[in-house]
């Protein structure tokens, strides 16, 4: 069966679909991704513009084609900060259900962070043992911990690289003075959930997903084999520390010369290497591990549990 998820994000709009079967992994079949960035079509007042509503049902109808292209068995249409959080974000998501002829599922930030932390376990392995997960996105930043399924410990702060960029470092480039003060930002708004992970056995994994993250590995990071023969990423603070100086005084044009930072995540890389390394520093993280999956495939496996593989349910 052929199923489909439309990750309406703040960065992105993703359509994945993917072939399942009972006790099987999710195959990957299509992926069909339109550039977004919302943030930057938010007014001052924290709405989402009428050329972002436009562009952002555009950028949906063309993943519908896709979907119905790809003879899918269900969508499973979901969103994030950037429509969740907007002062308009009620009209926007009845606007987004009538292009889409179907409900849209909005996610709060605890819930991406469970959703992705399920699909770090099934990929890790009930042998990884106890895991830690920190997931960048465009409009927040998530973090789960836990031995199970279902993560003991969930948060997620508002420190997205698109939100970022655009509160603190908008100048090009933005020069070591504004990261300073970003760190500062992410530092006071990290405490409070850094606390309660600190409480927390060990990980014996601590694992980092999303495109930020594995951008700043194919930067700063290096290869090593994988439990199965196959090549992982990790990404060492270390490296990391020292290369938050340079991308702070390399202009956009420039970044996506880099090894890794393709031009759709050069305005954005400062602000997620800042906001990362601050909390690796705070958690007193010396690498991460790099996971391939992240929130879309823990859609798919949560959605597959939950269904029995009958019509879209609401995730829980």
């Amino acid at each position: 069966m052929r199923l489909g998820v439309l990750d309406i994000g703040s960065n992105t709009v993703h359509m994945l679909a993917a072939d399942i079967h009972p006790g099987g992994r999710p195959l990957a079949t299509t992926s069909d991704r339109t550039v977004l960035r919302l943030m930057r079509y938010l007014t001052p007042g924290g709405a989402i513009s009428p050329e972002g509503v436009r562009a952002l049902e555009d950028a949906v109808d063309q993943a519908r084609r896709v979907a119905d292209a790809d003879d899918l068995h269900t969508l499973i249409a979901t969103a994030t900060s950037a429509v969740r959080e907007a002062a308009n974000g009620a009209e926007v998501i009845t606007r987004i259900e009538a292009r889409l002829g179907q409900p849209l599922q909005v996610l709060t930030g605890e819930m991406e962070a469970e959703l992705t932390f399920l699909a770090v376990r099934r990929w890790f392995g009930w042998s990884a043992g106890r895991l830690m997960l920190l997931d960048i996105g465009g409009g927040s930043f998530e973090f789960a911990a836990g031995e199970d399924e279902l993560p003991e410990v969930s948060a997620s702060a508002p420190l997205g690289a698109g939100r970022m960029t655009l509160q603190f470092l908008s100048d090009d480039p933005p020069g070591e003075e504004r990261v300073a003060v970003l760190r500062a930002h992410a530092e006071s708004t990290l405490a409070p959930i850094i606390e309660s992970f600190r409480v927390l056995p060990d990980p014996d994994h601590v694992v980092g997903t999303s495109k930020a993250i594995r951008s700043l590995a194919r930067l700063v990071g290096y290869p090593t084999r994988g439990w199965s023969g196959s090549e992982r990423m990790l990404l060492p603070r270390a490296s990391l520390a020292s290369w938050v100086p340079r991308l702070a005084r390399i202009p956009a044009s420039a970044r996506q010369e880099l090894p890794g930072i393709t031009p759709d995540r050069t305005f954005q890389i400062t602000a997620a290497a800042v906001c990362l390394l601050t909390a690796m520093e705070m958690l007193d993280i010396d690498e991460l591990e790099v996971c391939p999956w992240a929130l879309r495939e823990g859609v798919l496996l949560r959605y597959i549990e939950q269904s029995g593989m009958g019509p879209t349910v609401p995730l829980r």
